[in-house]
């Protein structure tokens, strides 16, 4: 795994703590299945990865402007920048 600590959106990670720990938001409202689940970095949304037929926190990124998001997956500790694509 390649980690770019110069990525200059990690200035947009903030303490946050998961708005819907128990799901994806989206999908939770929609009642439609999600795989994994992301931490945005800069407000808490939880959204589901892009596996997920939602891929609702890069939407989520994208549309707001939230650069990093977290695995919330148990026993993987990692973040990524949605807008450069790489590990942060």
């Amino acid at each position: 795994m390649t980690f770019a600590h110069a990525d200059p959106h990690v200035i947009a990670i903030r303490a946050v703590a998961p708005r819907t720990p128990q799901g994806c938001e989206e999908c939770l409202r929609l009642g439609t299945p999600w795989v994994h689940l992301r931490l945005c970095l800069s407000c808490g949304h939880v959204g589901c990865c892009d596996s997920s037929p939602g891929k609702h926190a890069s939407a989520h990124a994208h549309a707001l402007g939230h650069p990093i998001v977290q695995s919330m997956e148990p026993g993987e500790d990692w973040r990524w920048c949605c807008v450069d694509q790489n590990f942060v």
